[in-house]
């Protein structure tokens, strides 16, 4: 029995591993099992106050450029699909790519009392379409991940 509960949960981490997802910090460590601690150990600060830390390091503005057109990319998805923010809404996003550019894992909290619970829940499920597709425009010879403070705001 003890064999099966734990090859039934090395199945499951495979299998959340291996997708790609957007969701709250606090939900991907609660329901999803996530470490983010694991997350950070297998993926490297694309930026980073020491620069020999740095996935970027020498491209920083390459990379800056390309950090706000994913942002912009996403804004504009987010509208296309009917979505209106309604106001600015502060959100702090940690987002993991993997080395071709894709992301694997796009985590964000809101500020408490920010957005109310269905639109968050409706940004959680556009931004899970969004990155199903998404490429970042760069590439790097190591998974990398992006963390910052954000405004979302219309269009």
């Amino acid at each position: 029995m003890k064999i099966i509960i734990g090859l039934m949960a090395m199945l499951l981490s495979t299998v959340l591993y291996g997708q790609k997802i957007a969701t709250t910090f606090q939900d991907a460590v609660e329901n999803k099992g996530i470490s983010i601690e694991k997350l950070d150990e297998t993926y490297q600060s694309a930026l980073h106050s020491d620069s020999t830390k740095a996935a970027f390091k020498g491209q920083e503005k390459k990379f800056m450029d390309g950090y706000i057109s994913l942002l912009s990319d996403l804004n504009t998805y987010l509208k296309k699909n009917n979505f209106s923010w309604g106001k600015q809404t502060r959100c702090f996003n940690r987002i993991y790519l993997n080395k071709n550019g894709e992301i694997d894992y796009f985590l964000f909290n809101f500020k408490e009392g920010e957005i109310e619970k269905a639109k968050e829940n409706e940004f959680k499920r556009l931004l899970s379409t969004f990155i199903q597709t998404y490429r970042f425009p760069l590439t790097n010879t190591v998974n990398f991940a992006q963390c910052s403070p954000v405004k979302y705001s219309d269009l």
